[in-house]
């Protein structure tokens, strides 16, 4: 048969690629719901129960250091297990970790809404921290690896980062309404509603994903960094209650920094490691991560400080220190909207930048309050400080995990909610310290904003400098 040379030949082109959508469909809302729900959830339990303090105290007759490992127990599991919990998720299914972690979560707050003894209540928040260690990084997983890269993550991220930034605005207020009405009880209560509901409605829309291959776990790296993370964030936490010149303070961060050097020893060999060091490597990676560590550090430290500047030195109440910092939570809540927008128009990594920029810029404005006014230049410079700082919660979100395969993308949010952990960790003991170590608490607090905005500032400029060479 004769073959029709003037045929034409079949094309060989690549065929066009789909535009990414752009718009987010009904399921997809509700799967963003649900992983939002979870964060804000998570959220909200680190200071919730700050202004509670003083009366659970009382009711079960906790101490002084006692309350302050009320803080800490929570702490420990949820900075020192993240890693892990982001690699196993990874390895044996998101879905199924980010489950076990709700319920987990779940019956730990009821366990501490139920405490009949300071034992059962720290064992509570103990397994709170460890439900919270498998709830952050699989549900940012989860979110990062449902919507691609483009507008659609770009908007869930925004959606996500204002839900964690307001939480924890939300917490500050609710704690105090709900200790004064309900009791201190009411505030872990909540949580427990919060993971029920989330629970229920989290298995019939999350779908399941983890890497297509099953390597074995890598069980040295996993021993040597989790060991690490709790021993670095024991002696921190223990620190800012009781300083550094305690010898458990000392020999737990010894031990931190040389299991962590013998974590980086372990990676550079393992055949599966837990972190891969070229991943390490990347500058987005790496200057992404120095500008979450910045901004999380130096603005819970301001909302440390400030809260004792309002309280202390001006005399303002808890409610209306609580009202200072929801304004605060509202001008968060215009930033997630538009923080999107921006970096959609610049891109992440110059967003990272100038949002470091600006939130250091606005934090100098604090530096003239005073002794007898200072109330409404507070609230309006850590308000525009907050937009600055959503933006850069976001930008570093995304920074970091453009580009990573969906195979690891546990191991990359792992190590943005990591960095994000050990900013609110390392924060408040190294600079709220120098607050409350001068004689006069105004002068300290005024050292601090000079520190936190001088590091934002020089911190701006490297990720910038680190950035554009990427």
């Amino acid at each position: 048969m004769a073959i029709d040379s003037s045929a034409p030949a079949p094309s060989t082109a690549p065929a066009p690629v789909p535009p990414a959508p752009t718009r987010l469909s009904g399921r997809a809302r509700l799967v963003l719901l649900v992983l939002c729900a979870a964060q804000f959830m998570v959220s909200l339990d680190f200071s919730v129960l700050n202004v509670a303090l003083p009366v659970l105290g009382d009711d079960l007759g906790l101490s002084r250091s006692g309350l302050q490992w009320a803080i800490t127990a929570f702490a420990l599991p949820s900075g020192g297990f993240l890693l892990l919990f982001g690699r196993i998720a990874d390895l044996y299914g998101r879905r199924r970790l980010f489950l076990t972690g709700l319920a987990v979560f779940g019956a730990a707050s009821l366990l501490a809404t139920l405490a009949w003894s300071p034992a059962a209540f720290l064992a509570g928040r103990a397994f709170q921290g460890l439900g919270a260690a498998a709830i952050v990084p699989t549900g940012m997983s989860l979110l990062t690896t449902t919507f691609p890269e483009g507008p659609l993550r770009d908007r869930a991220l925004g959606i996500s980062g204002t839900l964690l930034s307001l939480g924890f605005t939300v917490g500050m207020v609710a704690g105090g309404t709900l200790t004064d009405t309900l009791g201190w009880r009411s505030t872990m209560g909540l949580l427990t509603v919060a993971a029920v509901a989330v629970l229920a409605a989290a298995p019939g829309l999350l779908p399941e994903s983890r890497t297509p291959e099953r390597p074995r776990l890598d069980v040295p790296g996993a021993v040597t960094v989790t060991g690490g993370l709790l021993a670095v964030i024991y002696a921190l936490s223990t620190a800012a209650e009781h300083g550094f010149g305690r010898t458990d303070v000392r020999a737990a961060l010894a031990a931190g920094v040389v299991l962590l050097v013998a974590f980086a020893v372990v990676e550079s060999r393992a055949a599966a490691p837990l972190v891969s060091l070229p991943m390490l490597r990347r500058r987005t990676v790496a200057f992404g991560n120095l500008g979450g560590l910045l901004t999380f550090a130096t603005m819970s430290t301001i909302v440390f400080v400030l809260t004792l500047y309002l309280q202390e030195v001006l005399d303002l109440s808890a409610f209306g220190t609580g009202l200072v910092f929801g304004v605060q939570g509202l001008a968060s809540v215009v930033a997630g909207v538009y923080a999107p927008k921006v970096i959609g128009r610049i891109g992440a990594r110059r967003t990272l930048a100038l949002s470091l920029l600006g939130q250091g810029l606005f934090l100098a404005a604090l530096l003239s309050i005073g002794a007898d006014s200072g109330v409404w230049q507070a609230t309006v410079a850590v308000s525009l400080a907050s937009m600055f700082h959503l933006g850069a919660i976001i930008a570093y979100g995304l920074t970091v995990t453009s580009g990573v395969p969906d195979t690891e993308q546990g191991l990359a949010t792992g190590l943005v909610t990591t960095t994000q952990q050990v900013g609110l960790t390392v924060g408040i003991p190294l600079l709220g310290a120098v607050a409350t170590a001068q004689d006069s608490l105004l002068d300290g607090v005024r050292t601090v904003i000079v520190v936190a905005a001088a590091l934002l500032v020089v911190g701006a400029g490297a990720v910038a400098a680190g950035l554009r060479r990427a």
